[in-house]
C-alpha cells in the first residue's frame, strides 16, 4: 500500500502494526538493516510476540523495541497513535491544535499536546545538509497586527513603524526543495549573511532582494539581486517561491493562540518555546 494520502488513509494504514513496522523500519534504518540503537549490533532476533528485538551484544537492556531512541521512547501511546499524529502535524499546513488532536485520535487533550510538542521537536532538528542549486533567501516581521488590538494595548505595545516591536524571521528556500527559518536578532548584515552562509552551500545560485545586508555574498555565491522597486521578476531572478512561503506563515503564527492551548499573545513571539513551531516549514508545499 502506497502512502497515505488522507486522516482516513493514515488512521487505517497505521492501525496495521505491521505497516507501522515497515515505516518505522524504513525511517530509521533505510538500507532495511535493523541495529541495535545501544551498541549498533546486527546480532539480533525479533521476538514477534513482544514485539521486539533482542540483541546478543554484551550490555544493559538486551531488549529494544522500534520506539528505543526516538521521542516515543517510554511513552505508553501506542505507535499507530504516535505516527497518525506526526501524519497530522506534518501535513497540516496551518498547524493543528491539541485539542483538535485529541479528537481525531481518541486521546486526551494532555496526551496529543505531550505528542505534538515531541514531534515538533523532532522535525525542529531538520537535516545536516546544507541547501544547493538555485536558492532564495528573504526575511519578513512577525507580531501583532495594530487593527485587532484594544486601543490601549496598541498604545503600550506599538512603539514605531515598520519592523519594530515585531520579530525578524529568516527563510531561506532551495527551489525544488526544502525551506528553513529561523528567528534573526535583526536584518543587520551580520545577522542574515551568518544564516545565509550556515545554511547554503559555497557556489549555490543565490537570489536576494535589494537589501544592503546581503551586499559581499558574491565572493561564495552566484549572487543575483531583484530589486522590488523597479520589478518582482527577471527572469530567472526572483525571489517570489520564498515570498509565497512568507506569506503563509503569519496566518500560521496567528493560529499559536489556539495551538498552544494558552492565553499566549503575538508578543510573545520572543519566547524560547516559539522555535518549537519551525516545523511549520516541513508542511509547506512550495
Amino acid at each position: 500500500m502506497e502512502a497515505p494520502k488522507t486522516l482516513q488513509d493514515a488512521i487505517l494504514y497505521f492501525a496495521d502494526f505491521e505497516n507501522c513496522k515497515a515505516f518505522m523500519v524504513s525511517l530509521r534504518w533505510p538500507n532495511g538493516v535493523v541495529k541495535c540503537p545501544r551498541c549498533k549490533s546486527e546480532k539480533i532476533f525479533w521476538i514477534e510476540k513482544e514485539r521486539v528485538w533482542k540483541c546478543y551484544g554484551k550490555h544493559d537492556h538486551a531488549k529494544f523495541s522500534l520506539k528505543t531512541g526516538t521521542v516515543m521512547e517510554d511513552s505508553p501511546i501506542s505507535l499507530d497513535k504516535w505516527l497518525a499524529a506526526l501524519w497530522l502535524i506534518v501535513n497540516c499546513k496551518n498547524g493543528i491544535s491539541s485539542c483538535e488532536v485529541a479528537r481525531d485520535l481518541g486521546i486526551t487533550q494532555k496526551s496529543a499536546w505531550f505528542l505534538d510538542h515531541r514531534i515538533r521537536m523532532s522535525l525542529h532538528s531538520g537535516s545536516i545538509e546544507k541547501l544547493s542549486g538555485h536558492v532564495e533567501a528573504d526575511e519578513t516581521f512577525i507580531g501583532g497586527k495594530a487593527r485587532n488590538m484594544h486601543v490601549a494595548e496598541r498604545k503600550r505595545r506599538i512603539t514605531g513603524t515598520g519592523g519594530k516591536d515585531k520579530t525578524a524571521v529568516m527563510g531561506i528556500v532551495q527551489r525544488g526543495g526544502k525551506v528553513r527559518t529561523s528567528v534573526v536578532p535583526n536584518r543587520k548584515k551580520s545577522a542574515l549573511q551568518t544564516e545565509v552562509r550556515k545554511h547554503v552551500e559555497a557556489g549555490s545560485a543565490l537570489y536576494t532582494d535589494a537589501l544592503l545586508s546581503y551586499n559581499g555574498l558574491e565572493a561564495d555565491y552566484a549572487h543575483q539581486v531583484i530589486d522590488h522597486a523597479v520589478a518582482y521578476v527577471d527572469g530567472n531572478v526572483h525571489t517570489n517561491t520564498l515570498e509565497n512561503f512568507c506569506a503563509a506563515l503569519p496566518s500560521f503564527y496567528r493560529l499559536l493562540p489556539c495551538i498552544l492551548l494558552t492565553d499566549y499573545t503575538h508578543a510573545h513571539c520572543r519566547l524560547p518555546r516559539f522555535w518549537r513551531f519551525a516545523s511549520f516549514s516541513v508542511r509547506v508545499r512550495l
